[in-house]
């Protein structure tokens, strides 16, 4: 019998609820380490509940998160609408918070962060933009300034809400290189994604949440799914309850 690939990341029979009202049960499932996972569904169909409950940010009713990465290496990028954009905040200043963590929110940044930080935005492309504040950058910039951020942290888990929405499609092909080589580095990377093209370029499993529950799959297994011609590039999935 072939060995199960190796995972830091367990669900064990979950379930999680908002406001009282059950939104996900009997989760139980394994993130391959190493691997890019999609998490796809229909709006309200738990992508946001599963991604707090994975983070700790909500506590199970049910079941439970087996987690073996440590706190400090784990990294969650929302969606671009929940920054706040009016902290008077440059893109240095972010990128160097991703080392708070490990380092502390207090203590002073020595030489080897700088240096790491200028790496980092090198890599991505926003080094021009080191003073920029914030608030000045288009949607595109501010996504690789929060990358940025994970790459500081030196992120072994990566939770991501739609990072691709909004952004130029240069931005998007250089998101897409720098989650490649984390996964190739060893991290396990969660996506939230619902561009079928996006997906069948960037992940190799996917879950797939309907009706209170999730089902691993493969991304070309959902894919092959697909009607052989979509009007949109959205996903359809094929699956009962589920609408893009």
């Amino acid at each position: 019998m072939a060995e199960s690939p190796p995972s830091r990341l367990e669900l064990h029979d979950l379930q999680l609820a908002q406001a009282n009202r059950t939104v996900l049960e009997h989760v139980s499932g394994r993130f391959r380490d190493g691997a890019i996972t999609a998490l796809v569904g229909a709006n309200g169909a738990g992508k946001s509940t599963l991604i707090q409950g994975i983070m700790g940010m909500l506590r199970p009713v049910a079941g439970r998160v087996v987690c073996s990465v440590p706190k400090e290496r784990r990294a969650w990028l929302p969606q671009q609408l929940a920054l706040d954009l009016t902290f008077p905040m440059s893109v240095e200043e972010l990128v160097m918070t991703g080392s708070w963590p490990s380092h502390g929110a207090l203590t002073g940044y020595c030489a080897r962060h700088y240096r790491r930080g200028r790496e980092v935005m090198a890599r991505l492309g926003i080094s021009h933009l080191a003073h920029r504040p914030l608030g000045e950058l288009s949607g595109g910039q501010r996504q690789r300034a929060l990358i940025g951020r994970t790459l500081m942290q030196e992120a072994e888990l990566l939770l991501l809400d739609e990072p691709f929405a909004n952004v130029d499609a240069e931005t998007v092909e250089v998101l897409m290189t720098v989650l490649r080589d984390m996964a190739a580095e060893g991290a396990t990377i969660i996506v939230v994604l619902h561009d079928m093209e996006q997906l069948a370029r960037l992940a190799e499993e996917v879950v797939v949440l309907t009706g209170g529950h999730a089902r691993w799959t493969t991304a070309q297994a959902l894919l092959q799914s697909q009607p052989a011609h979509l009007g949109s590039a959205r996903l359809a999935l094929g699956i009962p309850g589920i609408d893009a």
